[in-house]
């Protein structure tokens, strides 16, 4: 069983080092915080380079707003009706990024609170895209360091959380590669 263990971690540690950024920054567009902690910790093991993996992060998280920005921009309210944001409420929200972008979006951002609406929403609302892009990396900034020192400090107690990571990293590799097969596959169809 141990054996297995050992494999199954030299292998994602393999993996990773090989392909470790190509597989952080699409993973980490979908789960920032996770994926960050991760590589992090990878990077604190010597796996990842910890520049590489802090500016590869930054950048998804900022790709991953303004792909939202931009599907908030295109068409926003059907998108956020699947959020189940009501009418009456993309209003408010659109009202309210208009009167006070940077502090609604900064808000969302860093809290978490209803962060892909306010993105959306953002889009809708026509909020000036670098406005939208600077408000972003200002909060973006400093939670993505404080998850790279979260993951960085948590690398040091490995020994008690070595199977849980590996088995979190070994799972979102997993993922990755089934989707662009599945990609590849319906592409060729």
């Amino acid at each position: 069983m141990g054996g297995r263990k050992v494999i199954a971690q030299e292998t994602v540690a393999t993996l990773l080092a090989v392909h470790g950024l190509a597989l952080i920054a699409p993973l980490a567009l979908v789960e920032g915080p996770i994926v960050t902690v991760i590589a992090a910790w990878l990077a604190q093991r010597g796996v990842l380079d910890l520049t590489a993996v802090t500016l590869t992060v930054i950048l998804a998280d900022l790709v991953g707003d303004a792909l939202l920005y931009a599907v908030g921009r295109r068409g926003g309210r059907p998108a956020l009706s699947l959020l189940r944001v009501r009418e009456a409420q993309i209003e408010d929200l659109a009202g309210g990024l208009r009167a006070r972008a940077p502090a609604v979006l900064i808000g969302a951002k860093l809290t978490h609170a209803a962060g892909a609406a306010v993105l959306l929403a953002a889009g809708v609302a026509r909020v000036p895209f670098g406005l939208f892009m600077a408000c972003n990396a200002a909060a973006t900034l400093p939670k993505s360091l404080f998850f790279v020192s979260l993951g960085w400090w948590f690398g040091a107690t490995h020994a008690r959380m070595g199977s849980w990571i590996a088995a979190g990293a070994l799972t979102l590799t997993t993922l990755l590669v089934l989707l662009v097969l599945l990609y590849r596959r319906r592409s060729c169809s």
